[in-house]
Order: C-alpha cells, then structure tokens, then sequence
C-alpha cells in the first residue's frame, strides 16, 4: 500500500472515530440535561401539590403553673363553624373536669379562669359579640355556670386563629384555651375600670331601631362592644338588664303600647340567644309615651321606633 493510501486512511479513521467521539459525548450530555430537567419538574409539581390539611383538635386542658390543677383529656367544646352554640352533649370526662375547676376555684379566692375562644377570618359573625371566638367563649361560660362556677370568676376573650381546620362536615373541634391565673393589682384596676363602664352605660343605653316588619337584627362594630360590656357587667357586678320598647305616635296609644312590648320581647329572645339569662332580663314598654325626636317628620318617628337596653 503506497504512503497517500496509508494517509487518506488515517483521515478517514480519524473522522470516523470524531464522529463517534461526538455523538456519545453530545448525547450523553443531553441525556443528562433531560434527566435532570424531568427531575426538577417532579420535584416541582411535587412541592406544587397541595397538603392535605388535617381537622384541628384541641384537647381540654388546663393548668395552673402557680398552683396544682392539672387536667387534660381529648375532649373538648366543639362548634359548627361561624357558630357559637355548643354542639353535641358534654362528656362525663368533660364535666369531671369542670368540676375540678369549681373546686378549686372555691378552694382559693384570688383565683380565676380566662376562657379564650378562637375564630377565623372566613366565618360569618351572626352573634351580638364583637367576633365569634368571644361569643364561643361566653357560651362556654355559662354552661359553666350551669354547673355552678359562679360567673364573677370567668374572663372571656376572642382570639383570631386562622390554623383551624375544620372537618367535612363544618365542625370545629375544640376552638378554645383555658387559663387559671391568680388574681393581681392590676386586676383590681380592671374591675374599677368595668364599673366605670357600666355607669357609662346607664347613662347612654344600648339603643337598637326598628323597621316595619323587622325580624332580624345587625348591629353595628360599637353596637356589639357596648353589648359584650353590657354581658361583663351581669356577669361581674350581678346586675340586669333592662329592655324597654318605644313607637312613634303612628297609630294608637293602646296598640302602640303592646307593640313597644312585642319589641322588647323580641330583642329579650335575641339576648337570651347569645347567652344572657332569662332570669338576667326584664322587658318593659313606652309605646309613645317618651319620643326622643320629633313625630312630625319621617326622620323623627325613625328614631322614636327604638329599644333601649340598659342595665339597672
């Protein structure tokens, strides 16, 4: 074989061989570029893919750090969510709990138990309170006082809490905190201040007007702070709450007379269902008798078509 047939054989070997060369190098490298791609995407749709939120259950606990009360179960107060009455019957594990409370409540004066209730942002606040976790608290409350825990040694507060998850069916499992703590000074500032704030509310009732035909009831951001003030002074002071309907002069003194009753009675019902008791309310009526305005326009019977809640 002569030198140019050995050359010309070289090139080709070596082309062949490039050739070769760069197709596994180039597709092991793409091989690698997908691979890692494919991976990035399964991580991604797996860090996109939503958790499966569990519901929420708070157990009943509580404890005294400054004393000996300890108690807890997986048992608790549950609520439909933007609902504040108790669902469902109280277990006897429950109860046994709540009278270790009383007991211990009684055993020492300067003990008291702050009863937290929790809401979310997405529930519907249908009660008077100024949110929902304060009126599930007060609900709390006055099962508590049913089982003989006088109310003068219960807080109740709300709490926004947007971790609960409810379950399927609506139901918020155990929405609440529960506190003992020893009575301070600066409680003792606080009862002072509450006292001022039912005199306040003496003097400037709770003032609720009606339209014709009106079967419900929505109450303004200060309408529901003076009625959670109004439900502290029952519960701390021991006062009641007084409901007296007023008309305007359309109609009869007579029949306005038993609308004005019909009135209170209705705002009575509606107290009753956010936890004030019965035996806490008197209804009273005016009728036309004590205008706050001006009968001979529009405007002026609007505002003589009231109920005023105040305390006595």
């Amino acid at each position: 074989m002569s030198k140019k047939s050995i050359y010309l054989l070289g090139i080709l070997l070596t082309i062949i061989i490039g050739s070769i060369l760069y197709w596994y190098m180039c597709c092991t490298v793409c091989y690698a570029e997908n691979c890692t791609s494919s991976k990035q995407k399964t991580s991604n749709e797996e860090v996109s893919k939503p958790k499966t939120k569990h519901p929420t259950s708070l157990p009943f606990s509580i404890k005294d750090t400054r004393g000996n009360l300890a108690y807890e179960i997986n048992e608790n107060f549950n609520f439909n969510t933007s609902g504040f009455s108790i669902r469902d019957s109280v277990s006897t594990s429950l109860n046994n709990g709540i009278s270790m409370i009383r007991e211990y409540l009684n055993s020492d004066e300067n003990k008291r138990l702050n009863i937290t209730g929790y809401y979310m942002n997405d529930e519907n606040n249908n009660s008077a309170f100024p949110n929902l976790g304060l009126a599930r608290a007060n609900s709390v409350k006055n099962y508590m006082v049913s089982q003989n825990i006088s109310s003068k040694l219960i807080n109740t507060y709300g709490e926004l809490n947007n971790d609960l998850v409810a379950n399927k069916n609506n139901i918020l499992y155990g929405p609440l905190k529960f506190d003992i703590f020893t009575r301070t000074d600066e409680a003792l500032k606080s009862d002072e201040a509450l006292e001022k704030t039912c005199e306040t509310i003496k003097e400037n009732p709770l003032l609720i007007y009606f339209k014709t035909g009106q079967a419900s009831i929505n109450l303004t951001p200060e309408q529901r702070q003076k009625f959670a003030d109004i439900s502290k002074c029952v519960d701390k002071l021991g006062v009641t709450i007084q409901v007296t309907g007023h008309t305007d002069n359309t109609g009869n003194k007579d029949g306005n007379m038993k609308l004005g009753l019909d009135r209170a009675n209705f705002i009575k019902t509606y107290l009753i269902k956010n936890g004030i008791l019965s035996q806490n309310i008197t209804v009273a009526s005016e009728g036309q008798n004590n205008p706050i305005s001006d009968n001979t326009t529009e405007e002026g019977r609007a505002k003589n078509r009231r109920i005023e809640i105040t305390i006595n």
